[in-house]
């Protein structure tokens, strides 16, 4: 099975860390956060798909073809379009149902496991309060209905969209949404589209930690070491 790493952005908010080093190949606890990641998944993952853009290079160089007895393979985003123009340049390279991880965000291999029992997934991330990202919207009957990108406040719980997918080839099938007011395309909004045909399960995460600043990396860097 296959997994894909959206690791092409240039961590604008990271800098100035981000200057000379893509944001994914930041170290916190002694490894990359791409490191983190391809040591999570599952031993189901045969083959991993790293979608390299900003400074790619150094990402191509320091993996090469092949990773603690994983294939991994590239494609390069030349434009930042959105998360949604980021998977559909692996397009060709998929073969079937697969993961989608951003490149940098931590997650624990349990939770993926859980997302892959199934064809489509989700994984989330119970919130109460304030909240920044993708909320994810569901209908009574608990189908996917939306994901609503932005500040949230609200003091019921809800799911927040963690950036981990269970997808398989059918979702290319599906023309890419283009966020409003925004030169982006989103992935989260595309797999709403599909939700109009497929039962898209959320799965609660255990552990999924956002490093998109430095304050994150000093935060998540103590929490790993414990």
């Amino acid at each position: 099975m296959q997994a894909v790493i959206l690791a092409a952005g240039n961590g604008v908010r990271m800098r100035p860390l981000t200057y000379d080093i893509p944001k994914p190949m930041i170290k916190v606890a002694g490894k990359s956060l791409i490191e983190h990641k391809l040591d999570a998944l599952p031993e189901v993952i045969d083959e991993v798909i790293i979608i390299v853009g900003y400074l790619g290079e150094q990402i191509v160089n320091y993996f090469g073809n092949e990773y603690n007895g994983r294939t991994i393979k590239y494609a390069w985003q030349e434009k930042l379009l959105g998360t949604g123009k980021a998977l559909w340049q692996a397009r060709d390279l998929i073969k079937g149902k697969f993961v989608s991880l951003m490149g940098d965000d931590l997650y624990a291999r349990q939770d993926i496991e859980n997302c892959l029992a199934h064809d489509f997934a989700i994984l989330a991330q119970i919130k109460k309060g304030p909240s920044r990202g993708g909320k994810i919207i569901l209908r009574a009957d608990g189908h996917l209905q939306d994901i609503i990108e932005g500040e949230h406040n609200h003091e019921q719980e809800h799911f927040m969209n963690a950036g981990l997918f269970v997808l398989n080839p059918k979702i290319f099938d599906y023309e890419l949404v283009k966020l409003t007011n925004k030169e982006e395309w989103g992935l989260p909004q595309t797999i709403v589209k599909a939700a109009q045909d497929f039962d898209v399960k959320i799965i609660p995460a255990t552990f999924w930690e956002q490093v998109t600043d430095i304050e994150d990396v000093k935060r998540v860097e103590s929490l790993l070491k414990k």
